[in-house]
């Protein structure tokens, strides 16, 4: 039996830990409690419906919210379409309501970063038709290390208020209707690079500007706090702190000012806002993943903090040795501990993994990984078409080792040594 491949793409997805396991377990079969939570007529529903509510509570308190700001979606691609469709479209009926004399315009500021589940998302709303109704879609350019820059969002803000003040001098009323949302990812996916929420948060706070973030990487990694971060819309995956796939959330704040319209319609579940039979067992094991994720998260994080710090040593290692030019992509004091990448330089990415067969690993988001195109976010952030294409993604989880570690980095040198001796 060939050897077991070492998993180190925790990035892409993580394995449902044993006690969210055996939540889920119990709620599948007849004896347990697998009933529908929307049926109310019975005990078995009511149960059902109890489980559904305990998950919720178990979400809320991961991230510091109230219970009721929680909406289940089948992941954060779900949550990450409902947040930003869902508040253009409720803007949009709002916006024409009002007088033809004033301006009406919805700009949506991201990041060319962003994972595809929000760049597909904003890509929606550029056609002519949404174009004719005022609504413009602006994707920045974030620093060399992968990080968005506060100043820019401002300057985007600034440009947009001038012109509407231009645009509405001397008609019957001069209120700007300009309404703007900004949406950025917590924790990006290839590189690990963290935005800074919080001072982005304080500043769309003061703006009134609706502020979403795509936290699927961060959830049950870092320590969140809705309330503290300004947060009005956050997008959760479950798989991606060893719950179920298939399954996520988004937070969206209680106001009378946010509205998220809805994009899936039917029974009217959540609120009105996502309609759909509730999976029992995938949001009891949601609940279970976050319970776990509160009691661990400060621990796992410095385990990951060991784990990246030996790694890279590693690879310095190496690069001396081997006289191999190896680089970390971002910046490697600040960005997330549990994601590594590395540039291989001179050497062909997909070459060497497939040199390296023993090690589970990526050449970037598991979302994009049927496309031979080098990474975008990696070339965003400056680097070249050869630089980006000889890039691995390397992450780490909870049941990684030191010992894996070591063994990585034997692969990686043994890799190495084999493809410069082909070139030769």
């Amino acid at each position: 039996m060939s050897k077991q491949p070492l998993y180190l793409d925790y990035a892409s997805t993580t394995p449902v830990a044993p006690f969210v396991a055996k939540a889920m377990i119990a709620c599948l079969e007849k004896d347990g409690n697998f009933a529908n939570p929307a049926s109310r007529s019975h005990m078995l529903g009511w149960q059902a419906e109890a489980a559904v509510e305990d998950a919720r509570r178990q979400l809320a308190d991961l991230i510091n919210s109230d219970p009721r700001e929680i909406v289940w979606t089948s992941g954060a691609t779900e949550a990450n379409n409902l947040a930003i469709k869902g508040s253009v479209q409720a803007l949009l009926e709002n916006l024409e309501g009002f007088e033809s004399s004033v301006v009406e315009k919805i700009v949506v500021i991201t990041s060319q970063t962003e994972h595809k589940a929000v760049l597909d998302t904003c890509a929606f709303f550029e056609t002519d038709s949404f174009k004719e109704r005022g609504i413009e879609v602006v994707y920045l350019k974030p620093q060399a290390n992968g990080v968005s820059d506060l100043a820019a969002i401002k300057k985007t803000v600034s440009e947009f208020n001038t012109q509407a003040s231009q645009a509405s001098a001397g008609k019957s009323t001069e209120k700007n209707n300009t309404r703007f949302i900004v949406s950025l990812m917590h924790m990006n996916n290839e590189t690990g690079a963290m935005n800074d929420i919080a001072r982005v948060g304080a500043y769309c706070r003061r703006e009134n500007i609706l502020f979403h973030v795509d936290a699927a990487q961060s959830v049950g990694k870092v320590n969140i706090d809705v309330n503290a971060l300004n947060v009005d819309l956050l997008s959760i995956s479950a798989h991606k702190f060893y719950g179920p796939k298939g399954v996520g959330a988004l937070f969206v704040r209680r106001s009378p000012e946010i509205k998220v319209k809805a994009q899936i319609h039917g029974g009217g579940h959540e609120r009105g806002m996502r309609s759909g039979t509730l999976a029992t067992h995938q949001l009891v094991g949601f609940g279970a993943a976050a319970e776990l994720a509160k009691k661990r998260i400060d621990d796992d994080f410095l385990h990951l903090k060991a784990l990246k710090q030996q790694f890279v040593d590693g690879l310095n290692t190496l690069a001396t040795t081997l006289a191999t030019p190896l680089s970390v992509n971002g910046d490697v004091d600040n960005d997330f501990p549990g994601i590594t990448n590395v540039c291989f330089a001179g050497v062909d990415g997909e070459t060497l993994m497939m040199s390296l067969r023993g090690l589970a690993i990526s050449s970037g988001s598991a979302c994009t990984s049927a496309s031979v195109d080098p990474s975008y976010v990696l070339r965003v952030m400056g680097l070249s078409h050869e630089e980006a294409q000889s890039s691995l993604r390397f992450s780490f989880g909870r049941d990684t080792s030191a010992a894996d570690i070591t063994r990585a980095l034997g692969d990686i040198s043994k890799a190495l040594t084999s493809l410069t001796k082909l070139a030769w």
